[in-house]
């Protein structure tokens, strides 16, 4: 099994990157056949979408319009931006503004929390902008919303997607005292490109992230995504797999990166299932991840309520395996 999958991973051909001494390739016109999605519905995706327009809510899943957002809806799963809509960073892939945000809501917790509530989520995700100007980045509002919605709906999973704290542990280990079902810092790209994708950002931050949070709570499962088609190649991406599991990481996402608009970094190259398929293989087979979603369509949430119902220690001892239905 192993010796078949290095064969076909070492195949695949290198990811976004011209041969020595050739023209680089023209970056793609038109989106394939695999990137294209149906319009999301159903009874389920309706009833939160009107909820969503009766209470002014907002979540990333139509924000950044998330080609899975039927799916996940459908299946009771939403991911809500915290801490406003200005970011201290300005990372080239993201449509967030940038600039000074304005002081940190302490309400907002609860608000969030009671979203949650109302849309009878299985599985929340609460991600933020950066929040450079506060020495904590804003961790204490991390905490506050996941002990809210244990306290009000409980048996609903929760994961964090949090900025890297400029690799403060005592930020850090603020979050992960709360104990979140899964502790999620996407590190986006590989090193040679981080300073050209997230400039302001630093690899070193986030290995700092993620390796302290499996050694701050063992039982809390740690996850990151990559994005690919920015003009990595087939071995940075393996590497960066690699230091990814080294850091303790039990989960990964690896989708394809899209243009949000003209302003934002080109897509260098449209990335075929086939070769998704095979770093999932590798990244499952090879280097022992305990879950791997790999596709042109995958986000950080896909099927993230399946990963904490099979994986997560911390939610079986908080609700013994009891799972939470969409419309109870």
């Amino acid at each position: 099994m192993q010796s078949e999958t290095r064969d076909r991973v070492i195949a695949v051909n290198e990811i976004g990157v011209a041969p020595a001494n050739t023209a680089a390739p023209p970056r793609p016109q038109r989106r394939p056949e695999w990137i294209k999605v149906r319009a999301p519905g159903g009874e389920n995706y309706e009833q939160l979408r009107t909820l969503m327009r009766s209470k002014t809510l907002h979540t990333v899943c139509e924000e950044a319009m998330c080609p899975n957002i039927g799916e996940c809806w459908g299946n009771g799963t939403a991911t809500f931006l915290m801490m406003g809509d200005v970011c201290t960073r300005s990372c080239g892939f993201c449509d967030i503004k940038t600039g000074r945000p304005a002081p940190l809501d302490f309400d907002e917790p609860n608000r969030v929390a009671e979203a949650v509530k109302n849309m009878n989520l299985r599985h929340a995700v609460i991600t933020s902008v950066n929040r450079d100007e506060r020495k904590d980045g804003g961790a204490p509002i991390f905490a506050m919303v996941i002990r809210r919605i244990r306290e009000i709906h409980p048996g609903c999973s929760i994961e964090v997607l949090i900025p890297d704290f400029k690799g403060s542990r005592e930020a850090l280990k603020i979050v992960m005292d709360a104990r979140p079902e899964i502790l999620n810092h996407n590190v986006e790209t590989v090193p040679r490109l981080f300073k050209k994708v997230q400039p302001q950002d630093r690899y070193e931050w986030a290995q700092a992230t993620l390796s302290n949070a499996k050694e701050l709570d063992p039982d809390v499962l740690t996850k990151s995504g990559i994005m690919l088609g920015l003009g990595e190649t087939l071995d940075e991406v393996k590497g960066t797999m690699r230091d990814l599991r080294a850091w303790g990481v039990d989960i990964l996402t690896i989708g394809q990166y899209l243009q949000p608009s003209k302003k934002h970094l080109p897509i260098e190259r449209y990335v075929p299932p086939d070769e998704f398929a095979g770093l999932k293989r590798f990244g499952l087979d090879e280097l022992g991840f305990k879950w791997v979603e790999s596709g042109p369509l995958v986000r950080s949430s896909y099927h993230a309520d399946e990963q904490v119902r099979a994986l997560s220690v911390v939610h079986r001892e908080l609700y013994g395996g009891v799972r939470l239905e969409v419309g109870d």
